[in-house]
C-alpha cells in the first residue's frame, strides 16, 4: 500500500499526472487531428500544463546515475512529425533567442512543431516511469520534471504558447507549405535524453 504522506502521492503530483497524460495523449494522435483543432486543444492544454508543474514539490533525487528513458528519437520524430504535417504554415514563428547562451540578439525560427515533440519527451518519459509504481523511482522521476521544467521546457512551452495564440487570433489560416519550406529540418539534439542536464545539475547540488 503506498504512502499516502509521500509528497509524490500529493494532490498536486496526481494533477500533474492527469495533466500530462493528456498532453502526451493529443500529441501522439495530433497526425489525425486538423490543425486548427489542435491550435486551440494546445492553447488551452499548455497553460494548464505551465500551471499543474508549478505545483510540483521540491525533490532530492534518490540514486545517483540518471533516471531511465523510454523515448527514442525515432519517437521524437513521429511527433514532430504529426504536429508539423498539421499545422503547416502555422508551424514556424520566430523567437528571440537567450541572450545568456547566444550572442546574436536576432530572432531566430522556432517550430511549434519542435517545441511540442520536446515537451512531449519529458512528459512521456516522466509518466512512464511515475507509472513504475516504486517510491525512488517517482520521486526522481517528480525531481527531474521539475527541474527541467525550471530550466527547459517551461520557458519552451511560454514561447510555444504565445505563438499559438498570435496565430490564433492573427486571423490567419493554415495553408500548405512550400515544397522547399517543406525539406527535412532536422536539428541537432545532442543531448536527446536529457542527460547532459540531469548530470549538470546534480554536479552542482
Amino acid at each position: 500500500m503506498e504512502n499516502t504522506q509521500d509528497p509524490v502521492y500529493s494532490g498536486h503530483v496526481i494533477e500533474f499526472v492527469a495533466v500530462a497524460n493528456e498532453f502526451c495523449k493529443y500529441s501522439e494522435h495530433a497526425g489525425e487531428m486538423k490543425g486548427e483543432e489542435l491550435l486551440n486543444i494546445m492553447q488551452k492544454l499548455l497553460p494548464l500544463l505551465y500551471l499543474k508543474a508549478s505545483f510540483l514539490p521540491s525533490l532530492e533525487p534518490v540514486f545517483e546515475d540518471g533516471n531511465e528513458k523510454f523515448i527514442t528519437e525515432g519517437d521524437w520524430f513521429r511527433i514532430r512529425n504529426g504536429f508539423r504535417s498539421k499545422l503547416r504554415s502555422a508551424d514556424d514563428y520566430l523567437e528571440l533567442p537567450d541572450v545568456e547562451t547566444v550572442e546574436s540578439d536576432q530572432p531566430v525560427i522556432a517550430s511549434l512543431s519542435e517545441d511540442m515533440a520536446d515537451i512531449y519527451q519529458d512528459m512521456k518519459n516522466f509518466i512512464l516511469l511515475y507509472q513504475t509504481g516504486t517510491n525512488e523511482v517517482m520521486n526522481d522521476a517528480v525531481w527531474e520534471c521539475r527541474m527541467n521544467f525550471e530550466n527547459y521546457w517551461g520557458n519552451k512551452l511560454v514561447t510555444a504558447l504565445k505563438a499559438i495564440h498570435r496565430f490564433i487570433y492573427s486571423g490567419s489560416e493554415i495553408t500548405d507549405l512550400r515544397e522547399d519550406d517543406e525539406n527535412d529540418r532536422k536539428k541537432d539534439h545532442p543531448d536527446w535524453f536529457i542527460s547532459k542536464r540531469q548530470n549538470e545539475f546534480r554536479k552542482n547540488e
